[in-house]
């Protein structure tokens, strides 16, 4: 946890910045070490800041607030190390999002495993122009998940988030045996 610091020394005292007749007053030498000791924590924080927007870095507290920062979705109730790595790739995710390979790679990194995802697709054409293409499928995503690490509510409200909005989905969630 972090906080304030009473004994937190700032590397840059503005006392030894000060010309010698000047730092031989004891009152400005005392003003000067107060002021140093109010600047210690920002410049600490600064000199930091790379860790505190390093997703691998940053402190548990602080992943919300990095998350918001690059448009991921945290869910408290995951390992640390998941929101590590959802945070790491989510510009990389946000590129993929409403697509197969996206959904899949997002759900992969929920699951912890391989995931398959197929839709029935959502693209109709015609070779010649027309106003009406008559009557078209409703466009679905199916979803298999193998894994013992997350419940079905979760996956489900996974995959309602991840995929566009007009598109339903089913979920299948298959519990993996630990027989060898």
């Amino acid at each position: 946890m972090r906080g304030t610091s009473l004994e937190l020394a700032t590397p840059y005292p503005l006392g030894s910045l000060l010309p010698p007749v000047l730092q031989e007053d004891p009152l400005l030498m005392q003003f000067t070490a107060a002021v140093d000791f109010l600047l210690a924590p920002a410049i600490s924080s600064l000199d930091c800041l790379t860790a505190y927007v390093d997703p691998a870095l940053a402190p548990p507290d602080g992943l919300g607030w990095l998350a918001g920062w690059v448009g991921a979705d945290l869910i408290e109730t995951w390992p640390i190390a998941t929101q590590r790595a959802a945070i790491a790739q989510a510009v990389e995710l946000q590129g993929g999002r409403g697509t197969v390979d996206g959904l899949r790679r997002h759900l992969m990194l929920l699951a912890g495993t391989d995931v398959e995802v197929t839709d029935t697709g959502g693209v109709t054409w015609s070779l010649e122009p027309v106003d009406d293409l008559g009557p078209q499928p409703t466009p679905q995503v199916f979803v298999v998940v193998r894994s013992n690490e997350i419940t079905r509510s979760a996956l489900d409200a996974a995959v309602d988030a991840a995929k566009p909005a007009h598109v339903t989905h089913e979920v299948r969630l298959e519990p993996v045996s630990d027989e060898r």
